[in-house]
């Protein structure tokens, strides 16, 4: 049986420990607005028809930091943060699992534009894949001028660092998480 100075010590450690773990969640989130900011700057930089598009969007899905690795197997995973209509209303989480003759490692950032508030409603359901037939768009002048909607999205990536030889299949699946479940 727990003593009451037990129980008082038991209490102040969990209130202590879930308030470290705000601080932490808190400096995280700090952490990854800004790389969503910088992301956002280097993908407008690329290519600057990126801001009209970022405008004219019903949202979109920013994930600055995406690692993805393989042999044979690959996968990748990232975190990003979620806008409707340029404001802010959650974060979500990319995960690809892929197939295929495929090695080396890299990370890159990636834009998921929703060309539809149906579209964006799928992905705050969670409910949005994209599969292999879905391609992406390297970042780069004038690239935003050719780029058609697909299934409701158009999606813009840019390499930062690493090198990977693929020839695989896969798709990317998501979680999101609105703000008011965050805190």
């Amino acid at each position: 049986m727990l003593t009451m100075r037990t129980s008082r010590f038991l209490l102040a450690t969990i209130l202590v420990a879930s308030w470290a773990a705000a601080d932490t969640h808190a400096a995280d989130r700090k952490k990854l607005e800004a790389d969503v900011v910088a992301a956002i700057k280097a993908f407008q930089k690329a290519d600057s028809g990126l801001r009209a598009t970022f405008e004219k969007a019903a949202g979109y899905a920013v994930f600055p930091n995406v690692g993805k690795g393989g042999f044979v197997l690959g996968g990748a995973h990232g975190n990003g943060l979620v806008y409707e209509q340029g404001k802010l209303i959650g974060t979500a989480s990319l995960t690809q699992v892929t197939v295929g003759a495929q090695v080396g490692g890299q990370e890159f950032a990636e834009v998921i534009f929703f060309e539809d508030a149906a579209t964006l409603e799928r992905f705050k359901e969670s409910k949005l894949e994209m599969s292999a037939q879905l391609s992406a768009v390297a970042a780069a002048e004038g690239a935003s001028r050719n780029a058609k909607y697909e299934q409701g999205v158009l999606v813009f990536t840019q390499a930062k660092k690493g090198l990977m030889a693929e020839a695989s299949v896969g798709g990317q699946k998501f979680k999101f998480r609105p703000l008011d479940a965050e805190d």
